[in-house]
């Protein structure tokens, strides 16, 4: 049983939104193959906060790379594992998340292997991930939906919930969860897991664009027809 989706006035606008992102973005390719197994899009996730994505990728690649398997990264040294994420933002506390993280899933699943997800609905998958060290509602929503297993749930980083909330269609002080939550049910239903992916990746091309965190640029946004923000704004 997926997640519970209904007919909702807001899928109208999503709708027209996607239409306009793509337009002004054009569509996006998915991560390549290597970097769609739900372990590395958990390990990317972990040490990923307030650090763009690109350099994120690139120390998950870095991570495997040098240790050879997750389980070795687990076992290796905080302070080795810092070092490897200077890069991060915040490296220190994405050494320690990590270290934690992949502990926890080896002790629980003796390896760092997140196959059995595959058997649990989306719902039930999310839940057994946020059990996890370090894992709220983006990672494990990221897990679901952005690796092989493709699953419709959408993932809201800092700058797709600013949107959401500045156009009106989730609660203006909502967290990540609370915001899954009410922008869910509006979710169009004949979208794919894909679709869900692309729609996530071009909202963050729309809140590094347009709809920045101070200042937005709502007289040249490319959804100001859609969003009550921008409407009063300009």
């Amino acid at each position: 049983m997926e997640l519970p989706l209904g007919d909702d006035p807001r899928s109208a606008v999503l709708r027209r939104l996607q239409a306009l992102l793509v337009q002004r973005f054009g569509h996006i390719e998915r991560a390549a193959a290597a970097r769609r197994r739900p372990e590395w899009v958990l390990v990317q996730g972990v040490i990923g906060a307030r650090t763009k994505s690109e350099v994120s990728n690139a120390a998950a690649d870095r991570l495997l790379r040098k240790w050879g398997s997750w389980e070795a990264v687990a076992e290796a040294p905080v302070e080795a594992l810092q070092a490897e994420l200077a890069t991060q933002t915040y490296p220190n506390i994405a050494a320690e998340r990590l270290k934690a993280c992949l502990t926890e899933l080896v002790g629980m699943r003796g390896a760092v292997d997140l196959a059995h997800l595959a058997r649990l609905e989306t719902g039930a998958a999310m839940d057994w991930l946020e059990q996890l060290p370090g894992v709220g509602r983006k990672i494990a929503a990221g897990v679901m939906n952005a690796s092989t297993l493709d699953r419709r749930a959408i993932v809201l980083d800092g700058h797709h919930t600013r949107i959401l909330q500045r156009m009106g269609l989730i609660p203006r002080k909502a967290n990540t969860a609370r915001a899954f939550a009410a922008i869910m049910p509006a979710m169009p239903e004949d979208w794919s897991g894909a679709d869900y992916d692309e729609h996530h990746l071009l909202m963050k091309k729309l809140g590094q664009t347009w709809c920045r965190p101070a200042r937005p640029l709502c007289a040249d946004c490319v959804a100001l027809s859609l969003c009550e923000t921008g409407r009063r704004r300009a």
